[in-house]
């Protein structure tokens, strides 16, 4: 669908109003490996936190390329004559191709996870988070290599 592509200021805004994404990586027998998250986009880097272990920072590790996408579903378009065959939906979707790097640098985890409480918690807004709190939580940066988005109207 080459004609119905978003404008990389579009892609800016729905990669930063929509509140969860999808994150695909993949794991060391090859299966994709598909996890819902919270995330910031921030300096053209899209930046998610949570445990230091699991199955997603795993694969990242083993294999640094991931995948990354935003959908919002606005509406149902329904056909008028009542095919339900040709009902079809107006959207806005985002795919950010790249790598996944687990990011160290206290300082720059610091700045990572006070955007997502601005994101996410406001009213939280501006609070110290204690450093063993920053220290015990991983941050994943995607550099983005490839960012495309489509839309239906």
């Amino acid at each position: 669908m080459k004609s119905h592509q978003l404008t990389t200021e579009q892609i800016n805004r729905l990669l930063q109003e929509c509140r969860t994404g999808s994150l695909a990586t993949v794991g060391n027998d090859n299966t994709p490996y598909i996890t819902p998250i919270h995330y910031v986009y921030k300096d053209g880097s899209i930046y998610f936190h949570g445990l230091p272990k699991g199955q997603k920072i795993s694969n990242i590790k083993a294999n640094p390329s991931v995948s990354f996408n935003v959908y919002n579903m606005v509406r149902l378009l329904l056909d008028e004559s009542g095919n339900p065959c040709d009902t079809n939906t107006e959207y806005q979707s985002v795919i950010a191709q790249g790598r996944a790097e687990i990011v160290s640098d206290i300082d720059r985890k610091r700045t990572v996870l006070d955007a997502i409480v601005d994101k996410y918690t406001p009213r939280y807004s501006g609070q110290r988070l204690p450093d063993n709190m920053v220290k015990g939580t991983a941050v994943v940066a995607i550099n983005v290599t490839e960012l495309t988005g489509k839309y239906w109207e």
